[in-house]
């Protein structure tokens, strides 16, 4: 899905729930007034969602200026000045709350990742996401998983397989699972959870591209590792957090799976000052 199409139809999704027939508050103020704001961070974290905040002012009014002081990625420090916002000041009130909520919820995600992606930085590891996202911002989230220094599991249910535990109990286990899989979809990615060395030796038999070691303890994990050779990708999931993310990543395995990027998050202190 084409990523700045995904960014209007959101927006125009949040002003129609935010705005509604007209913002009744805004009306009280004469058309030609104008302001001028800028943007300020009350914490350090890492700046995202700039495309959606430019195209909340878009759609609010074409007229709005912004200027920005740094970009989608950057690390910006509390108490700086991020962008600058000048014009009509009814499209600019109208348009505050749904640009910083925005702004406020994606640098929430790509800071926590960066978080996550620092303590293993010096590893061979990466940081995926997962689908544990906010409906209807699944690709913003995934956006700011990227910003933030993670890298991106499937986007959903229909690019790549990922065969879970109930999955191969209706379906007579992992290699007539996987054989099916092949037949049915044979340029996708396939994946497959287990729960055991046995598992993962009957994974590693079937050819698939990667296997979920699922809530493995890290001697098993060493196991793992050990038993696989570099034959396929290993990811690890199952609570996992900041304080165990470096044992995990030193057992060897390729990526950590980790969803609390997408749902344990707290937004970013933004707060727009008018001058």
């Amino acid at each position: 899905m084409d990523l700045y199409q995904t960014i209007i139809n959101q927006v125009a999704n949040a002003l129609d729930e935010d705005v509604g027939s007209g913002d009744i508050s805004a009306r009280l103020i004469d058309e030609s007034a104008r302001l001028q704001t800028e943007l300020l961070v009350r914490e350090d974290a890492i700046l995202c969602g700039c495309q959606w905040f430019d195209e909340v002012f878009r759609q609010c009014d074409a007229a709005i200026e912004i200027h920005w002081r740094a970009q989608d990625g950057d690390a910006i420090s509390a108490g700086s000045v991020v962008c600058e916002v000048s014009g009509p000041a009814r499209g600019l009130l109208t348009a505050e709350r749904s640009a910083l909520n925005f702004l406020q919820t994606l640098s929430a995600t790509a800071t926590v990742t960066r978080a996550y992606a620092d303590l293993i930085r010096d590893t061979g590891c990466r940081i995926l996401d997962t689908r544990k996202t906010i409906p209807q911002l699944r690709l913003a989230q995934k956006y700011a998983v990227l910003c933030g220094g993670g890298s991106n599991h499937r986007i959903g249910l229909f690019d790549a397989y990922l065969i879970k535990e109930n999955h191969l109990a209706a379906s007579g286990g992992i290699a007539p699972t996987v054989a099916r899989a092949r037949e049915l979809q044979p340029d996708k990615f396939l994946e497959i959870e287990v729960e055991n060395l046995e598992q993962l030796r009957q994974a590693i038999d079937a050819g698939v591209d990667r296997v979920l070691l699922d809530n493995f303890s890290l001697d098993d994990m060493q196991r793992a590792v050990a038993l696989n050779d570099g034959r396929i990708e290993l990811e690890a999931s199952g609570n996992i957090d900041r304080d165990n993310l470096a044992e995990i990543a030193a057992t060897g395995v390729d990526y950590v799976s980790i969803g609390a990027l997408t749902k344990h998050i707290r937004a970013i202190d933004f707060s727009l000052r008018y001058r």
